[in-house]
């Protein structure tokens, strides 16, 4: 009588089919709960992408010469050596949804020297042609080592996709170092140097995978940099020793040899990378 009432209450063996639905669902959860956004990370991550310029204008200043080139149809050859990428570091604050991020942008912008474009002003004390191919004023136009950027961010945590989908959201400010490459035609040295030239900003959306202690992530950026670049007619070498050459000019108060170059650069840009996180510092 025992027996029989104890088959009628205890359960009888699993099927090991369930048992092991059982344990995944198990383990999903576990890998979900392991790898869900908590702050207090670190991500420290690489990128590469591809950019669209918009088109804008150019102004050379120096003696004689005050001319402005309309219209340049800026080519960013993403993936032609040196290739676009980016390098960033992010730290996010615990318990909560608010990071930031120092990020450096390795674009780049060529002028097409077959271009027609309009002219405007004098070049040499005498005037401009209303239009000409950029390839009669300039041997080389580009920032190609290159359109720099590097931005102090913001960031905020948007409501997660599930456990392993984080989107986000960020504004930044900070400084364009481009790689300026220029020489005029019937001038004669060129400037061939990295550069600080003037403030730069972006905004960006983005959306992260997470898997355990890495993240993928795509992302749209808008960014500006504004431009003015001093003409050196200068070879130069390594970033800090150019910036270091750029400062003591400053300091001396000399003008560019060359005049100056301005102009704005205004671009959509395209990313995917992947970064390594660290682990939050474990609540006590």
């Amino acid at each position: 009588m025992a027996a029989i009432i104890a088959a009628a209450v205890l359960p009888g063996p699993r099927d090991p089919a369930e048992a092991q639905e059982d344990a995944d669902a198990l383990a999903r959860a576990a890998l979900a709960e392991q790898v869900k956004y908590k702050g207090g990370e670190t991500l420290i991550a690489a990128y590469a992408g591809s950019p669209y310029t918009y088109a804008s204008d150019l102004r050379i200043a120096r003696p004689g010469t005050d001319m402005t080139v309309h219209g340049i149809d800026w080519e960013g050859k993403a993936f032609d050596d040196p290739i676009y990428y980016g390098v960033r570091v992010a730290r996010w604050f615990t318990d909560s949804r608010i990071g930031t991020m120092i990020d450096f942008t390795h674009s780049k912008a060529y002028a097409p020297l077959e271009q027609e474009v309009k002219l405007s002003g004098t070049k040499d004390g005498a005037a401009l042609p209303p239009q000409a191919k950029i390839g009669d004023l300039f041997h080389k136009l580009e920032f190609t080592h290159g359109h720099n950027m590097l931005t102090l961010n913001m960031l905020w945590r948007l409501p997660a996709l599930g456990s392993f989908i984080s989107p986000y959201v960020g504004v930044g400010v900070g400084a364009a170092l481009p790689h300026t490459e220029v020489q005029l035609k019937g001038v004669r040295g060129r400037t061939y140097e990295y550069q600080y030239v003037g403030p730069a900003a972006q905004v960006l959306i983005g959306i992260e995978v997470r898997v355990p202690r890495l993240s993928y992530f795509a992302e749209y950026k808008f960014t500006a940099a504004s431009y003015s670049a001093p003409l050196e007619n200068r070879e130069g070498s390594w970033l800090p020793l150019d910036l270091w050459h750029q400062a003591w000019r400053w300091m001396s108060g000399q003008p560019p040899e060359g005049g100056w170059a301005t102009t704005t650069l205004v671009s959509h840009q395209a990313i995917g990378g992947m970064g390594f996180r660290t682990l939050p510092a474990a609540t006590p």
